[in-house]
């Protein structure tokens, strides 16, 4: 069965007084049927979150355009992005008093088959119908501790230290970058992209429902809106890429 995207990004700065995040989608300006959608969780002082998540869409718009698939693997594309991001935001600590850092996930649509790579918190979840097939791990303090099996669902959610990261991009260690994909995706798959402005106010089966029973659009704006009241006034800035797998109508 073959299919087409429906898509949609959206951002909200939440009680904020600057958007940090930053999120993109775009298709390949010479080869039809690819697509990527990258997103970024920016932290530091003044403009300097903004400017690390800045570059990462720069990277990832750039070394897609020039994406040779016959010569380069998913993984090297993605590697390469999450790679020369870090570099630049590292370069821009010298040549200035901020101190840039920035998550990133980016998930590339080639050939009918899915790819992602992250780094960092911001997450990307597949769902088929309301199950999850696939999230990324949160490279942070409280994710390590659920997987050393010290830490729940609930308890990492309000852990005092859930925001501490262990591997990000323009910090002074090299980014861990993992990688996943889904080489036979099926029309009705959702894959969503989130900062933890979103993801930490929802369990996995109201993202899954929500994007089941809503289009793109409609969805983003429900899981902006409810995670806005969720969050009490308090909350981070929200930045969210939905693509959604819908079967392509043949004629009889």
């Amino acid at each position: 069965m073959t299919f087409t995207a429906e898509t949609c990004v959206a951002l909200h700065v939440g009680d904020r007084k600057e958007q940090q995040d930053r999120v993109a989608l775009f298709g390949h300006p010479k080869r039809p049927g690819m697509m990527m959608a990258v997103l970024a969780d920016g932290m530091g002082g003044h403009s300097g979150g903004a400017m690390a998540a800045e570059q990462v869409l720069i990277r990832a718009r750039q070394n897609f355009e020039t994406y040779a698939p016959l010569h380069e693997s998913p993984a090297d594309l993605l590697r390469s992005v999450i790679d020369e991001a870090h570099t630049v935001i590292k370069l821009t600590r010298f040549t200035s008093e901020q101190d840039p850092h920035s998550t990133a996930v980016i998930f590339l649509l080639q050939q009918g088959k899915a790819y992602w790579a992250h780094c960092g918190d911001s997450r990307l979840y597949h769902f088929r119908g309301t199950a999850t097939v696939s999230r990324t791990a949160d490279h942070s303090l409280v994710g390590e501790l659920q997987r050393k099996g010290h830490l729940d669902e609930n308890g990492a959610l309000n852990h005092p230290q859930r925001n501490v990261l262990l591997s990000c991009l323009g910090s002074d260690r090299e980014p861990r970058i993992e990688y996943g994909c889904e080489t036979a995706p099926a029309a009705g798959d959702c894959f969503l992209l989130c900062s933890d402005g979103l993801w930490g106010y929802f369990t996995d089966f109201e993202l899954a429902a929500t994007l089941q029973e809503f289009p793109p659009r409609a969805a983003a704006e429900r899981l902006i809106a409810l995670g806005r009241q969720r969050a009490g006034g308090s909350g981070d800035n929200i930045s969210l890429a939905i693509i959604k797998l819908v079967a392509t109508q043949t004629g009889a």
